[in-house]
């Protein structure tokens, strides 16, 4: 027998799909000619969070001084609901736009010295380790990238991360889950042992925000940020930064604000005339997300993209790549000499759209380059079917 956390039929072979989530696609309003499989990337907001936000443009018009006046007030009350949510100390969380805002100002914390190591991974995301060369050439730091092996495991990842330390390695950047590869990296037990051996962690937590149980892990980093418009349903651009106490004092922010002598996370997240209206929206989308039911709708994602996995192996012949439990993404390797570089993959990602009707992620790599699918609420499994058959064709 095979038991699922939501109602199941069985197609492709037997293999288990989740009962959709009624009223869940008519939340969005997204294009109903194409297939947007590509979650991972930009996310889509819910019809009932638009609203949301625009009511709040709407009132920040009608008087913006008084909505200035008191939103770094407001921000703050957003900032504890979110927490709330996220199981994180309030404290220590700060609302930014994303998490390429959020590495910048945990790199800029950190005072590093000539000679000190940056450790990434060439799964990690492309700007994340930009930022950290940049920032290791101002120090006199250097950066070193671990390359891991596409068809290695979640454990395998943890042990070469331990393996690959070095006396003078400080830092090390890595990803809850990996963007180009769906890949759990980052997870509580690897980031504890490098505390131990006095490594400072900073994770990109991107896709960890309504995908996974955060709950344990925001806290054990010493920095650890996501985006809550990926998969908790918040507008764009709306990301997390959450920072151990020892750190706190001595984050800066990237611009000088009124808040700055307010300490964190105050000093961070006020931008003057900004537009806080997303940030404000963000516990509309988390309520949505508790409304359809966080695990239902979590265990629905992660088994649909597993389905659709499956059907691009199958119907496209691709090489699935391994998936990590919970992950609503799957990757598989394309054929040799497919999507190798960057324009390649950018090509095929076009074709890909006039030609079969679909939004997917493709990123190069040397020997053939990898493609991501996403799974949400308003996917279904047909979707998937006809990329992969189309696919097969295009390839």
């Amino acid at each position: 027998m095979v038991l699922c956390s939501v109602k199941c039929h069985t197609s492709l072979d037997g293999e288990v799909l989740p009962e959709p989530i009624a009223g869940a696609a008519e939340l969005f309003a997204l294009d109903p000619s194409v297939a947007h499989l590509n979650h991972g990337s930009y996310g889509a907001v819910p019809i009932p969070v638009q609203q949301a936000q625009e009511r709040l443009r709407i009132e920040q018009e009608r008087d913006p001084d008084a909505f200035l006046l008191e939103a770094p007030g407001r921000v703050a009350e957003t900032r504890r609901a979110v927490a709330a949510v996220l199981g994180a100390d309030p404290d220590g969380l700060a609302l930014l736009t994303n998490v390429t805002e959020a590495v910048a100002v945990a790199l800029d914390s950190i005072a590093f010295a000539r000679g000190d190591e940056i450790l990434v991974t060439d799964h990690g995301y492309g700007v994340v380790t930009r930022a950290a060369e940049r920032r290791a050439a101002e120090c006199g730091a250097t950066v070193r990238t671990l390359a891991l092996p596409l068809d290695g495991g979640d454990d395998a990842a943890a042990t070469a991360v331990l393996a690959a330390l070095r006396p003078r390695t400080r830092v090390a950047i890595l990803d809850r889950i990996t963007s180009p590869t769906a890949r759990a990296i980052a997870t509580g037990p690897l980031v504890r042992a490098l505390a131990e051996r006095g490594v400072i962690t900073v994770v990109d937590a991107a896709h960890a925000p309504g995908m996974l149980g955060v709950e344990q892990e925001i806290g054990g980093a010493d920095f650890w940020f996501g985006n809550l418009h990926k998969w908790a349903f918040a507008p764009r651009p709306t990301a997390v930064l959450a920072v151990r106490p020892e750190w706190r004092e001595r984050v800066r922010p990237l611009t000088y604000s009124w808040e700055h002598e307010q300490g964190y996370p105050a000093r961070v997240e006020w931008r003057g005339t900004g537009d806080y209206t997303g940030w404000l929206a963000a516990p509309t989308g988390l309520a949505l997300l508790a409304e359809l039911g966080v695990e239902r709708v979590r265990a629905h994602n992660e088994r649909l993209a597993g389905y659709g996995q499956l059907a691009l192996a199958e119907l496209a012949g691709l090489a699935a790549l391994p998936a990590s439990p919970g992950v609503a993404m799957r990757a598989l390797r394309l054929p040799p000499g497919v999507a190798q570089d960057e324009s390649s993959a950018k090509a095929l990602m076009a074709a890909v759209r006039s030609r079969l009707g679909a939004r997917i992620a493709v990123r190069p790599w040397a020997g053939g380059g990898v493609l991501r699918i996403s799974a949400q609420v308003y996917n279904r499994p047909q979707e998937y079917r006809t990329l992969a058959s189309g696919l097969a064709r295009l390839l």
